[in-house]
């Protein structure tokens, strides 16, 4: 239990008092403005672009069925309005 706590300690400290060292990867800390950073930043914006039309294309699915449904309500109201009309006329 001991060597938990400290395992545990050591670590929190590290975490503390090591700042934004600690959470920076190699690559990026330090580095200027570099075609690495240039191809992340552009993959991201191209990521950002699939959401995007992905979560349209999901909308767009959903009012394309709303319309469908609207569609066929009016198709069987009209139906029915013609078949009462025919049944109250006098023969």
């Amino acid at each position: 239990m001991i060597i938990i706590r400290r395992a545990f300690t050591t670590l929190a400290a590290a975490f503390i008092l090591g700042g934004t060292r600690l959470f920076a990867c190699p690559m990026c800390f330090g580095a200027q403005e570099s075609s690495l950073i240039d191809g992340a930043k552009l993959g991201v914006l191209a990521l950002l672009g699939v959401l995007l039309v992905v979560q349209g294309a999901f909308a767009y699915f959903f009012f394309y069925l709303r319309k469908r449904a609207k569609e066929n309500a009016d198709i069987e109201l009209d139906l029915e309005w013609s078949e009462l009309q025919r049944g109250s006329r006098p023969s």
